[in-house]
């Protein structure tokens, strides 16, 4: 492992990529990034709502909540065998948050835009109630749930500006 740029924690190596578990809560070594790794997460997860949008609303739906249900698992699974939960180089749960705001982003790329720039604001400063949720549970429920909270307050959000546009 080296050092992260996060409070010095130990990035993983690109080795843990050889493991599956750790190839997917590592979003395929985008969390690997010595900078931002939320942030390049967050860029594999609007790269796979594109791609599942592709195939309609309904199948972007079906993929998405089985990144989030499988998140749970990946994420918990891959802190215990980092030893750190919600090491910064897990970037599972910024993929799934991603691809939930994105389920509101009608198409074009300044809604995309908007989607990517809402979500990464939530994720960043946790606003009520992500903080509490963010610092209440444990597990790999606790890594997914905040991003999913952000994932759904960025669509919010986006509802939101839909309906007054």
């Amino acid at each position: 492992m080296t050092t992260s740029a996060e409070g010095g924690t130990p990035r993983p190596s690109s080795q843990a990529l050889r493991d599956p578990v750790q190839l997917l809560a590592l979003g395929f070594g985008s969390g690997l990034v010595p900078r931002a790794p939320g942030t390049a997460g967050s860029l594999v997860g609007l790269a796979a709502a594109i791609l599942a949008a592709q195939w309609g609303a309904w199948v972007a739906v079906a993929i998405t909540i089985v990144v989030v249900l499988s998140g749970v698992w990946i994420c918990g699974e891959g802190a215990r065998r980092l030893g750190v939960h919600d090491h910064p180089a897990i970037v599972w749960d910024e993929i799934a948050g991603m691809m939930i705001a994105m389920l509101a982003a009608p198409p074009g790329w300044g809604w995309t835009a908007l989607a990517f720039a809402l979500f990464r604001a939530f994720d960043i400063i946790k606003p009520w109630p992500i903080r509490e949720i963010d610092h209440a549970m444990g597990g790999g429920a606790g890594i997914m749930l905040d991003d999913v909270m952000a994932g759904i307050l960025a669509a919010l959000v986006l509802l939101l500006v839909r309906s007054i546009t």
